[in-house]
């Protein structure tokens, strides 16, 4: 097995459609393993292929996720700050802290917690077709729809206050804004840490029945306060973005090959299997954070050496022949076991449970108030948002 060049390789990551980008496909199918320039300081190696990527995701001793810029050559900036502190911000953490932070934060994360927001997810799933059926089509299902159903569920989820919700909607929106400049989204993450901030010191007073609550209630001395509002803004951006656009490109998807949409809008038995199909074939996120190798490693017959950077992209990993049957097509009767839309490893989505509710939800409750759902512009006029890491649609024009 040849070893792939170690000079960087500029590829272009931009995705046109729904599958992985072009250029990272081709690497996929030919060697597999390169090594790319990177936007923040040194160069990292890419993996493509699904075998390489579960196993170095699966491998938090070799892969540290908790580097600083300390650790790497020259100047390097930090790509995974989500606030100016990574203070309970998982993505940024190893163990033992990543342990400490995820042995607290998972009891509140299972099915069967999660079940207790299903009837509220259901409520605000509903006002929102009722308010679209009082407008009447065309209207744009992802500003509509897909982007204020999961804020409103964070809502739920955070404790903000029904007074708030309106002005916390707003805020998020600016704060996930890719047309906004940079002095705009500094400006919105301050608000937004400012308002954790006070979300917390509230709760710290009267904790409630809400995920800040319970985590009060029940580790007060074992969390501070920057751990919670770490939680709190990780769960808001990791959280609300990626439902979007699933359910917003989930239902271009399905619109696209309605045979697979008349399965999901009439058998309650394929919604499940057609939600983890669609995890798998969108793949949103294209990438998590850049791990650091702590020790010589092989991976796809080239040698990582301790102190590299190494990258992934899921999209490609995901639709990867020798993972998956006829990978490139679409089929939500697929029963999809190891796709890695949530990632692998310990820094698997612990949002997962509620996600998948929240699409098993929403997707069949529009397409059976609307079966005549369509869109309202030409197939070709619809803009994929090509330059965001997490992938999605500007815009989705629909009428019924």
């Amino acid at each position: 097995m040849t070893q792939a060049p170690t000079d960087p390789r500029p590829v272009d990551f931009r995705r046109h459609g729904f599958g992985p980008a072009p250029e990272i496909a081709a690497v996929r199918e030919a060697d597999g393993v390169i090594r790319v320039p990177t936007p923040f300081g040194p160069s990292a190696w890419l993996l493509t292929r699904h075998a390489d990527v579960r196993a170095m995701l699966g491998d938090a001793e070799s892969f540290r996720n908790g580097w600083t810029p300390a650790d790497l050559p020259g100047d390097a900036r930090d790509p995974r700050q989500i606030t100016g502190d990574r203070s309970g911000n998982l993505l940024s953490l190893d163990p033992p802290d990543h342990t400490r932070l995820r042995r607290m934060l998972t009891p509140e994360f299972t099915v069967r917690r999660m079940r207790r927001l299903e009837p509220r997810i259901v409520e605000i799933v509903d006002d929102h077709l009722d308010a679209l059926e009082r407008r009447g089509g065309p209207v744009d299902l992802v500003s509509t729809y897909a982007l204020p159903i999961p804020s409103l569920v964070i809502c739920e989820l955070l404790g903000v206050p029904p007074a708030d919700r309106d002005e916390f909607q707003e805020r998020t929106r600016r704060q996930l804004d890719m047309t906004a400049s940079a002095s705009e989204k500094a400006a919105s993450a301050a608000e937004a840490l400012a308002y954790m901030q006070g979300l917390v010191a509230a709760a710290r007073r009267d904790p409630g029945e809400d995920l800040i609550g319970m985590l009060i209630r029940e580790h007060d001395e074992d969390l501070s306060n920057d751990e919670l509002v770490g939680i709190a803004n990780l769960l808001l951006v990791a959280g609300h973005e990626t439902t979007s656009n699933m359910l917003g490109l989930g239902t271009l998807a399905l619109l696209r090959h309605p045979e697979q949409l008349a399965l999901v809008r009439d058998d309650d038995s394929a919604v499940g299997p057609a939600v983890e199909e669609l995890l798998r074939w969108l793949s949103i996120v294209n990438s998590g954070s850049p791990r650091l190798a702590t020790r010589d490693v092989e991976l796809g017959g080239v040698t990582i050496r301790e102190g590299d950077l190494v990258s992934f992209n899921l999209p490609a990993a995901n639709r990867d022949p020798e993972a998956v049957d006829d990978p490139e097509r679409l089929d939500v009767t697929r029963r999809v076991t190891a796709h890695m839309g949530f990632g692998h490893g310990i820094h698997h989505c612990l949002g997962a449970p509620l996600a998948r509710m929240e699409m098993t939800i929403a997707f069949p409750a529009l397409l059976r108030r609307f079966p005549g759902l369509r869109l309202a512009v030409p197939d070709e006029e619809v803009s994929f948002d090509v330059a965001h890491p997490i992938h999605g649609l500007e815009s989705l024009s629909v009428t019924w």
